[in-house]
């Protein structure tokens, strides 16, 4: 066997396989710019964590592209991506905190949480599918579960659903979109979309609120 197949990633590597998996839900590969904006690192520490996670079977390089998540990379990914989202449910439930507050909590305490802290907060707030956001947590096997939804900016007058996730980590627009009621669950209705990318009216709940188009990138409905 292998011996990078034991070793465990560590608190760095499991940060940036987190990150790269996310990237990854929205483009096949990802690049060393997009991920230092992620991170908020220099762009030349980048090619030093991927050469490491490359060496012991993380992550492959596809030319031209950038990086890709290998299946032993991506098995640790999800790993951590549940500690993260268990933990943010678990400030929000239990501590506290507001939505906006929970990604960056999350990011500071999760490098101390093992398997058996994370289960024990899996417990305590109800075994958990969804993040304070709407993502979908990992189980213990990795596996993720089913989500049917689609980004507001494909859908037109009419259309009638829910939101599902709101897919920002940015605490100004987290507060923005809870002040419009825009939250996980909340009924909606598109009644109005200008042209050219311009702004849309939603019924929510029982209030009529306009959002932009960058805002409306972010928002994710049934």
């Amino acid at each position: 066997m292998d011996a990078r197949e034991d070793m465990e990633p560590s608190v760095a590597m499991r940060e940036y396989l987190a990150e790269i998996y996310r990237l990854q839900e929205d483009s096949p590969t990802v690049s060393t710019t997009s991920l230092a904006d992620r991170l908020n690192v220099s762009p030349p520490a980048i090619p030093r964590m991927l050469k490491r996670l490359q060496n012991v079977g993380f992550v492959k390089h596809v030319p031209y592209q950038g990086v890709e998540l290998t299946e032993r990379g991506r098995e640790a990914a999800l790993r951590e991506i549940r500690r993260h989202r268990l933990l943010e449910v678990f400030l929000v439930n239990v501590m506290g905190f507001t939505w906006d507050e929970t990604h960056e909590h999350a990011d500071d305490l999760s490098a101390g949480l093992n398997d058996r802290l994370t289960e024990r907060m899996a417990e305590m707030t109800g075994q958990p599918t969804r993040c304070p956001h709407g993502e979908p947590i990992p189980d213990r096997d990795g596996r993720l579960p089913e989500v049917n939804d689609i980004c507001i900016v494909n859908l037109g007058v009419g259309h009638r659903g829910a939101v599902s996730r709101v897919r920002t980590h940015e605490p100004e627009k987290l507060r923005y979109f809870a002040s419009l009621g825009l939250t996980p669950g909340t009924a909606i209705e598109i009644v109005g979309r200008a042209p050219f990318n311009g702004p849309m009216r939603l019924r929510a709940g029982r209030e009529e609120v306009v959002i932009g188009y960058e805002l409306m990138r972010s928002l994710w409905v049934t």
